[in-house]
């Protein structure tokens, strides 16, 4: 039961910090910059797949206490989940965020 709420605490967690980049004009949430560019967002992005990446393993190892031997398979997964996951608010920030000052 408590690794089931360990699993569901970081997806949660890791939904958060791929919209992160996208819903926020502050570097990493904290620095305020005048214009945020888009390469800028995608390295924010990359660097907060980096830590859920790493937060991932070290939940593995403190629920599990081994780490499971991967292919680059895995990697690319979980490189495409966190895409997905980020998908709302990249539509938000491109798509979305215009329609409603329209209005």
């Amino acid at each position: 039961m408590i690794n089931q709420s360990y699993i569901v605490l970081f997806l949660m967690l890791s939904i958060a910090a791929a919209n992160l980049p996208w819903l926020s004009d502050k570097l990493f949430c904290l620095h305020q910059i005048t214009v945020k560019s888009g390469w800028l967002r995608w390295f924010e992005w990359m660097l907060w797949y980096a830590i859920c990446f790493a937060a991932g393993f070290f939940l593995e190892y403190k629920t599990m206490g081994v780490l499971t031997e991967q292919d680059w398979e895995f990697y690319v997964v979980t490189l495409c989940l966190f895409a997905v996951f980020a998908l709302p608010g990249f539509i938000y920030h491109y798509d979305l965020k215009e329609i409603l000052k329209s209005r």
